[in-house]
């Protein structure tokens, strides 16, 4: 049984057990977090396709981890004027462990 959720702006495809990484979420480690954006559910081969979210259906988890992801280097440039900048980015991150999906 998996489904397919959407949160920041991104979706993801989870099942029972897995741990994703999404974009921040302000909540503390180790509260729950329910996702209600549940686009599709495939249980036992049969499959739910929302119009355009599944009805009822809901994925909760529980927050593991906050972080930072790896330096990005953001870099302007324009020719003949000297004109450069540099600049970096780190995204923030929310570790999430999928705990139960209700459908």
């Amino acid at each position: 049984m998996y489904a397919i959720i959407q949160t920041g702006g991104k979706q993801y495809r989870v099942a029972e057990g897995d741990v994703i990484s999404v974009e921040k979420l302000e909540i503390a480690d180790g509260e729950a977090v329910v996702f209600d954006s549940v686009l599709t559910v495939v249980k036992e081969g049969e499959v739910v396709i929302g119009k355009p979210l599944v009805a009822g259906a809901k994925v909760s988890g529980k927050v593991v981890d906050h972080g930072k992801e790896k330096k990005i280097l953001v870099f302007r440039y324009k020719a003949k004027s000297n004109y450069r900048r540099r600049q970096g980015h780190r995204q923030p991150f929310t570790k999430v462990v999928i705990e139960k999906i209700e459908a």
